[in-house]
């Protein structure tokens, strides 16, 4: 795979045969260096077809200076970016968020969000796995994350992701450090790490931290003898290192890693030799060449996305004012149908406002009919209460009158009745008289007696009491009648008021009048019952 900076070869049996030696020749910006090696000798697995990944042997102590060519710089950034998602290259959570961002970018171009939609790094492979089991974040957290930091890189071109993608990873801890299991003296196991600046010793659960360091410039000599390798500072006061390693191969591996890296590491810090300094130019030229293709096609790409903001602009303005004259044309056509709604509804009110008048006209009649009406209800009533208080008054007087005339009665039943005891007292005498002048005949009597004594005084005549008692009764009989008439008269009231009585405005005092009415009980008959009892009294006593 070219992307994952793999070329696979299959070798079948016969060409495994054939096989004699197998040339790599790397090229950087500071080395021209040819290693031969026989395939067979190496570590191949006995299956086919056979892969082999070709890879960067001595990493660039600065990427942006020391990787020349494009092609280079590519091939170099698939192979980190490979050994940092499997996790041979430690990379922190943040920066491996950051890194990823960059690969992205490198892959696609500028952030384009309409392109770009969420789930399309679905996909691909990003991060560690241990970075995504390390935080409890769903694959959809993470491409947020990554996109955020990606439309932040708008404006780079893909070569210059990729090289920040190298200048972020050349700054970890385990970049381009070989690692190696060695044992000191004492039997203790360590581990040797080779790079470019540099040996180093580590613990061997500990691959960030060395716990001593060797750089290149401080070292005089590197040897082995059979699995016994000596490293000798240049300080001679300093103690010699030795370390054994498990096979003579591993030996001669470390060695070939520390005279390239050390030849590597004393070159650039020499002036760059005639064919360096040719490459580095050319490079600076296809650069600049670059960036004016870039400028040039970033200005025709600006003017290009202006004229198709413009195009879109106008074609938005367009489809505006085609809604706007559509819009226009049905408020025009909803006016025309509002103003003939409006004019039925004027002809409609019009005639709504001739009813209404016609109907106020009746109200107003009608309203001054009931005016009349009140004012005459008014007048009636208040001659209703002026009869009423005129039948009271009638009343009164008829019963002053009347209580008068029984005074009178009573006057003349009580002269009747003095008369009456006269008249027994008198005939009394007379019978003790005519018992006493035996001689006098009774017819020769007078009829008409006249008796005086010391203690009596009486003059009776049968004809007066007569008259006195028709007088009497009739008077009785023009009572009883004007009565009648009175109640009469006072029924009639009562009745045409009733209808404007206030029920609840009643007194103790006219409630009681009304049950002594309903019952029939009068002042009269009261009075009746009272003398009459009285005269029961009076003959009783």
């Amino acid at each position: 795979m070219a992307s994952a900076l793999a070329a696979k070869m299959g070798f079948n049996s016969l060409m495994r045969k054939q096989a004699r030696n197998f040339n790599v020749r790397i090229c950087t910006m500071e080395s021209d260096m040819e290693f031969s090696c026989e395939v067979l000798d190496q570590e191949v697995p006995k299956e086919e077809p056979i892969t082999l990944h070709f890879l960067a042997k001595f990493y660039p102590e600065n990427a942006e200076e020391e990787l020349v060519q494009d092609i280079t710089q590519h091939l170099f950034f698939l192979q980190v970016k490979r050994k940092i998602l499997e996790e041979e290259i430690h990379c922190p959570p943040e920066a491996s968020v950051l890194l990823a961002s960059y690969a992205v970018h490198a892959k696609y171009g500028d952030y384009d969000p309409n392109v770009h939609k969420p789930g399309f790094l679905a996909e691909e492979e990003l991060l560690p796995k241990r970075v995504i089991n390390l935080y409890q974040m769903t694959a959809e957290m993470w491409e947020e994350r990554i996109t955020a930091c990606y439309a932040e890189h708008r404006g780079r071109t893909r070569d210059e992701a990729e090289m920040e993608y190298l200048k972020i990873a050349q700054d970890l801890d385990m970049y381009g450090v070989n690692y190696f299991l060695i044992r000191n003296k004492k039997g203790t196991d360590l581990l040797l790490g080779v790079d470019a600046l540099g040996l180093h010793i580590y613990e061997p659960d500990n691959r960030l931290t060395p716990k001593c360091s060797f750089p290149w410039n401080e070292i005089r000599n590197i040897s082995y003898s059979d699995k016994e390798f000596t490293i000798k500072p240049l300080d001679k006061k300093t103690n010699v290192f030795k370390f054994n390693s498990s096979r003579l191969r591993v030996n001669k591996l470390i060695l070939q890693l520390c005279i390239g890296n050390h030849d590597l590491f004393m070159r650039r810090r020499r002036v760059d030799s005639l064919e360096v300094q040719q490459m580095k130019a050319q490079a600076r030229e296809e650069r600049a060449r670059k960036q004016v293709e870039r400028q040039r096609l970033q200005r025709e790409k600006q003017l290009r996305e202006e004229a198709e903001r413009a195009r879109d602009e106008l074609e938005r303005r367009l489809i505006q004012l085609q809604d706007e004259a559509h819009m226009a044309n049905e408020a025009l056509l909803r006016s025309e149908q509002t103003a003939d709604l409006l004019a039925e509804k004027a002809q409609i009110a019009e005639e709504e406002a001739k009813l209404l008048a016609q109907k106020a006209a009746e109200a107003e009649t009608e309203m001054q009919r009931i005016k009349v009406t009140a004012i005459r209800g008014q007048e009636e009533r208040r001659l209703m209460e002026q009869k009423m208080l005129e039948a009271e008054m009638l009343a009164l007087k008829m019963a002053e009158e009347s209580e008068r005339r029984a005074k009178e009665a009573d006057q003349l039943k009580q002269d009747l009745q003095e008369a009456k005891e006269s008249e027994r007292r008198a005939k009394h005498k007379l019978l003790e008289i005519t018992s006493r002048s035996p001689g006098l005949p009774s017819d020769s009597m007078p009829p008409d007696l006249s008796f005086s004594r010391e203690n009596l005084s009486f003059d009776f005549k049968d004809t007066d009491m007569k008259r006195l008692s028709m007088e009497i009764e009739k008077e009785k009989v023009e009572y009883m009648e004007k009565s009648k008439h009175l109640q009469e008269q006072l029924n009639e009231l009562k009745t045409e008021i009733e209808s404007l009585k206030l029920k609840e405005r009643e007194t103790p005092l006219d409630i009681i009048h009304n049950q002594n009415t309903e019952q029939g009980t009068s002042k009269h008959s009261n009075f009746k019952k009272v003398s009459t009892s009285s005269v029961a009294c009076i003959v009783d006593t």
